[in-house]
This record gives structure tokens, sequence and C-alpha cells, in this order.
């Protein structure tokens, strides 16, 4: 499967190189040029156990990209993923303005006919698959309602050991009524959990309140 991972922070990366482990293509998409030109280079970012020997075996196999252009990286994905920044505000409440920066972008490109599921991996309040949704539909300019879902999937990743928590979960969370989005997740989650774990379904606001 296409995928796109917005944001190369901890989770983002982590996240990317663990789903090009398993067979997937991922483009990971950065504003920052310098820092995409040392991850093309082969030159990690963050410091975690075991994560930069799959990193580098990724890329040399052609299965993990990097890029600055938002629209090269969505053109071709069938999800993306939000992994984006929400820092605290003055009031202690989540900030989301990157990521719904990212979702009015999203709205230019999304295309209809093309079926693409968002997929919010950022820790997020209650509400914001909601949110995402509207930002895309609000700055599309063509009628794209049924070209895709916005999913809330929580991360449950503990530093020093997050590859193995990714690799290996005690279970998947995943947000979503659409039966469409339910199908490209469980296909995209089934390699992590041959072990028996569950993936667990339920609705948007279930999944974002879990976390």
């Amino acid at each position: 499967m296409k995928i796109a991972v917005i944001g190369t922070g901890y989770v983002g990366l982590v996240t990317g190189t663990c789903f090009a482990e398993t067979g997937n293509t991922v483009t990971c998409v950065d504003i920052d040029t310098a820092k995409v030109e040392k991850l093309s280079g082969g030159q990690i970012t963050i410091y975690e156990p075991g994560l930069e020997k799959i990193f580098l075996r990724n890329q040399k196999e052609g299965r993990l990209f990097f890029t600055s252009s938002l629209k090269d990286a969505v053109e071709t994905a069938r999800v993306i993923f939000l992994a984006l920044p929400t820092p605290p505000g003055e009031d202690g409440s989540a900030d989301l303005k990157y990521i719904l920066g990212v979702a009015a972008e999203l709205g230019k490109l999304i295309k209809p006919g093309d079926y693409k599921v968002i997929v919010d991996k950022s820790t997020v309040p209650v509400g914001t698959a909601a949110k995402v949704k509207a930002a895309i539909l609000s700055s599309a300019t063509e009628n794209i309602e049924a070209a895709f879902d916005v999913v809330s999937n929580p991360e449950f990743l503990r530093e020093g050991v997050a590859v193995d928590d990714f690799m290996k979960p005690d279970r998947v969370v995943i947000g979503t009524t659409s039966e469409k989005a339910i199908k490209v997740m469980n296909d995209l989650y089934a390699p992590f959990v041959r072990q028996g774990n569950p993936i667990i379904f339920m609705d948007e606001h279930s999944a974002e309140l879990t976390k």
C-alpha cells in the first residue's frame, strides 16, 4: 500500500519506518528542507533503539522516501497519516493549528473518485476528527465528501521501546464508522497483529477518548 506520513518527528518517523518494514511504500513529508535532506541521505534525526537499522534497510530497498512536497506525497497515497505536533496553548489545551493547516491543504489536493483515508496519529482532543473533516471540505474546490474518510488511530509508543511497541502492539485502536476505511486500516495493520492481539474498532470520538 502507498502511504504518506505528514511530520517526521518521533511519532512520524517511527510510524513511517515501521510501515515500510511490512512492505508498504512510504513517503514522509516535512516542511524543514534541511531535515528532509538529512533523512534522504540516510541520517536519522532521532535516537530510538532499533530504528536506524530498519530505517536504512527500507531506504536501501526503495520503500522509504522523504520530501518537502505535500502534493507529491499525497497524490499517490491511499492512506495519509497526520503525525504533527499539538503543543499546549496558554490554557493547556492542544493547539491544532498544524493539523488543521495541513487538513486545509489536503482539501485542495484530494480528487473526487480517488479515495483516501486520512488518519489522525497525533495526540489530539476529542472532536478533532470532525474538525479535520470540516477543514478538508472547507478548502475543497470540488465535491470530495465521498473521496475520503477521517480516522482516529492513537499511538501508544514508549520512548526506548517504540519500534517493538509499533511492530508488536498490545492492541491497535482505530476510530471510524466507515466500512471502506475499516477494510483499508484492517489490511494495513494485519501484519502487526499476527500473534493474536486485537485491532479494536470504535467510533472516532471513542478512539480519541481512549488516548
